[in-house]
């Protein structure tokens, strides 16, 4: 179904996958899955997406103008964008028909409600990467997905058992697990050319307490540290995994806490080197700081005057 958005762009409501397949002309296999290869589509058009369901793009040649959000961008050839419940994409150019190539898979939650691959879901967190930082395959890593949907659209289209479920459900949880580590090699080899990261992670703390922000937002979070760096709250929290085998959301409380250090051995009380961080309540430093150091700021402080 086409409906307005509020700026009056149409949008299609993708709110099953056959929504989408339906829009572009390609095959319904199945109510809860669908495999689409654009290669062998007559009048492919146009849409900008609104998703009920997961999906995946591999885009086979360089797309350009493309929306995610708010955002403009042009995906390349052998390109892998993930998309989730909730999100927003594609392009705003309503119904002009169009020559691609690529993949797409799109599957719906309830296909995977109650199973192994539902628990995992959270795992696979390059659902939530902005499309800037779509995965770039190489034609091996290409082929390889694109193997594994092909042999899920043919499952779709030969089969329909008792066992078909669970060996769709299985198709998908390989691509996905492909996907993740075909990230992680991409994730690794972008900590080369973003060596400075840790950098500007910690000059951005720093500005963050230098400027007064803390006073209006409280503590830095993830999420924050990720805007400012221009990625999103995965994408940033995986590269620092990948750099320091460790979380951003640890990083950020390490450097509040040795900040804190610093200001108890200035002379700071608890009150003041609470508030000069951004704690809503001393209270709440003081557990932050007991589980961190192993002491209270009390305890620490009589050890300094000791």
């Amino acid at each position: 179904m086409i409906i307005f958005a509020p700026e009056m762009e149409k949008i299609l409501k993708v709110h099953n996958v056959n929504d989408y397949a339906r829009y572009i002309g390609a095959p319904v296999l199945h109510p809860l899955v669908s495999v689409i290869h654009y290669d062998e589509l007559e009048h492919c058009r146009h849409s900008l997406n609104n998703y009920d369901v997961y999906g995946l793009f591999i885009a086979d040649e360089t797309l350009e103008e493309l929306t995610y959000g708010l955002t403009k961008y042009d995906l390349h050839r052998h390109a892998l964008m993930c998309v989730s419940p909730g999100q927003i994409g594609g392009k705003a150019d309503i119904g002009e028909e169009i020559q691609t190539k690529g993949w797409a898979l799109l599957f719906d939650p309830v296909l995977i409600h109650g199973t192994d691959l539902e628990k995992r879901m959270s795992a696979y967190s390059f659902f939530t990467y902005n499309t800037n930082e779509a995965l770039l395959m190489d034609e091996g890593q290409r082929q390889i997905v694109v193997t594994l949907l092909e042999a899920l659209r043919n499952e779709l289209q030969g089969n329909d058992d008792e066992h078909q479920q669970h060996i769709i459900v299985s198709y998908i949880e390989l691509v996905l697990e492909h996907v993740a580590r075909f990230y992680a090699k991409q994730l690794s080899s972008q900590t080369a050319k973003t060596n400075d990261l840790l950098t500007r992670f910690e000059n951005l703390l720093n500005r963050y307490y230098a400027d007064g922000i803390y006073r209006t937002h409280g503590l830095p979070t993830v999420k924050y540290c990720a805007q400012e760096l221009f990625l999103s709250p995965n994408y940033f929290g995986d590269l620092i995994h990948q750099i320091t085998d460790d979380t951003a959301s640890n990083a950020i409380r390490r450097f509040v806490m040795q900040r804190a250090q610093k200001l108890l051995i200035g002379g700071a009380n608890i009150a003041q080197t609470a508030e000069q961080l951004g704690f809503d309540y001393p209270q709440h430093f003081t557990r932050v700081f007991k589980k961190f150091y192993g002491v209270s700021p009390s305890a620490y402080l009589k050890e300094l005057s000791k």
